[in-house]
């Protein structure tokens, strides 16, 4: 078997690097410095090397001892947004804001055919656009760089409302002409019945022994063609045998209930859909709508904060964890963590999976000069 190479920086679980797999490429390499968020990268990617570690802390000479004579194809990654975010407080202080120029870095040792960078809308607002400018300035001259594109998951066939800049570039020795029109062929239209109407039922939540939160599927109701595409099996090299096991088992993962009290259920259930509840600040989905962007919330070094979780069309309740991934495009077979908590943290964070494949479709089609590497000799190589 041979593909192509990425490097998936800032690869938090993998919504970016599964993109890259269903475009036909390979996450040789993924790094993030979170090892929780990036425990699921080592449940769906088994024949990826996972590496904790800090992009800052990378040189040229270190990236070479990593990537071991592989030639690279593309570099893929979402710095940290928060530092740029118009929902938060956008510090210009924020220490996550230099990672931005880490990136662009990074691409230089590396020396990949392309790049691609995502980030959120705030990265173009007026006081933060010259830190983008000056984070591309570092770039090596090889690389051609499209002005920033900005995709709404809405447009692609997925049930969601998200807007994301994106910073594309490629060395023309290897990619044919890139345009930004490129990636402006819009899909059918998706919605929030199509994606999560045959999701089961919440299950309870014990006290001990957390797991997945296993449910088994009730095959009485409709699948959407988007449904059955979100419960297909994966390709050879993804997955973990837990999940597939399960899957076949006519098992999903992520379905713990969310405890409400009465009177909140009640007060859930009340709300109109595509209104949003006054107290908590979560939007009632609409069957024939889209999801809202979800958010990721913060980790423990950022006061371990919750985000507005939307509320289910039909029920006086948040969504699942399963039903967040469905409106982010991801697989049924796809494994997140035990928690609720730093299982949408892991969605939240992430490009969903069908936007990174159309923008990796595109690149892999331009390449004209694309190195097919044998992954049954890069596996032994790295000890994967």
């Amino acid at each position: 078997m041979t593909k192509p190479l990425l490097v998936d920086l800032f690869s938090g679980c993998g919504g970016f690097g599964l993109g890259g797999e269903l475009a036909g490429f390979h996450s040789a390499i993924a790094v993030d410095v979170d090892p929780t968020l990036q425990s699921s990268y080592k449940l769906n990617f088994p024949k990826t090397k996972v590496m904790v570690g800090d992009i800052a802390a990378m040189n040229a000479a270190g990236w070479k001892l990593l990537l071991s004579g592989l030639e690279i194809d593309g570099v893929i990654g979402g710095p940290p947004c928060q530092g740029y975010s118009r929902q938060g407080v956008a510090d210009p202080n924020d220490a996550r804001r230099t990672l931005l120029h880490e990136f662009f870095k990074s691409v230089n040792a590396i020396n990949p055919k392309f790049f691609i960078m995502e980030n959120v809308e705030g990265l173009l607002d007026k006081k933060n656009r010259p830190e983008l400018t000056s984070a591309i300035s570092e770039l090596s001259s090889i690389y051609t760089v499209l002005e920033p594109i900005v995709l709404d998951a809405s447009n692609y066939g997925l049930p969601t409302k998200r807007k994301r800049v994106f910073v594309i570039g490629y060395n023309s020795s290897y990619v044919d002409k890139v345009q930004p029109c490129d990636f402006m062929n819009f899909e059918s239209t998706v919605n929030v019945r199509d994606a999560i109407n045959d999701v089961p039922e919440p299950i309870a939540q014990g006290t001990k022994n957390l797991d997945f939160a296993w449910a088994k599927y009730d095959n009485r109701k409709k699948c959407s063609e988007y449904a059955n595409l979100m419960k297909a099996l994966p390709q050879a090299g993804l997955g973990s045998q837990l999940a597939l096991e399960r899957l076949k088992a006519g098992y999903v993962s992520g379905n713990y209930h969310t405890k409400h009290t009465d009177a909140v259920s009640e007060r859930y259930a009340s709300i109109e859909p595509g209104k949003t509840d006054q107290v908590s600040r979560s939007k009632r989905l609409s069957w024939t709508g889209f999801c809202p962007t979800l958010r990721a919330g913060t980790g423990s070094d950022k006061g371990s904060y919750q985000a507005v979780r939307p509320l289910h069309p039909k029920f006086g309740r948040v969504i699942t964890v399963r039903e967040a991934a469905r409106l982010q495009s991801f697989p049924d077979w796809f494994l997140f963590h035990h928690t609720k908590w730093h299982s949408f943290r892991m969605i939240g964070n992430s490009v969903p999976p069908l936007i990174s494949k159309m923008i990796l479709n595109v690149l892999r089609e331009k390449s004209n000069n694309s190195v097919e590497t044998d992954l049954t000799e890069t596996y032994s190589a790295m000890e994967v």
